[in-house]
């Protein structure tokens, strides 16, 4: 007779391929955080008047695309906590399951379709204002 899962067990089935899927999303956001910033450098040394208390446009959209390549980053890492300690494919609000689809278009999703996403955090909007 099968047993009933439990409400703190992780509804994700198949943990060493999600922790595969998380990994190879991770070296690739690593990586593109390591060209971004590369980018930004060589671009500030290069840009007129470097060293100026305001960067000019072009350094801006760098600054935030690699802002926001820094946040894909660490979404991913919190994933792979969430992952480690059976709390990946739960709520973060409710600990209601996660649906699967949900899962396989954004591994690194930590709310429910009920609770969706919350208000913006003050981290949140640091980012988005950049």
């Amino acid at each position: 007779m099968k047993q009933a899962a439990s409400k703190t067990t992780s509804p994700v089935p198949d943990g060493p391929w999600w922790r595969a899927l998380l990994e190879a999303r991770w070296r690739d956001r690593l990586q593109q955080v390591t060209e971004l910033s590369l980018e930004f450098h060589d671009a500030a040394a290069a840009a007129p008047g470097a060293g100026a208390v305001r960067p000019g446009p072009a350094l801006q959209r760098l600054m935030r695309r690699a802002a926001s390549a820094r946040r894909a980053l660490a979404d991913t890492d919190e994933a792979l906590a969430r992952l480690a300690t059976g709390r990946f494919g739960r709520c973060e609000n409710c600990a209601a399951p996660i649906a699967a689809r949900t899962l396989r278009a954004e591994p690194e999703a930590r709310y429910c379709v009920r609770c969706g996403q919350p208000a913006l955090t003050h981290r949140d909007l640091s980012v988005v204002a950049s």
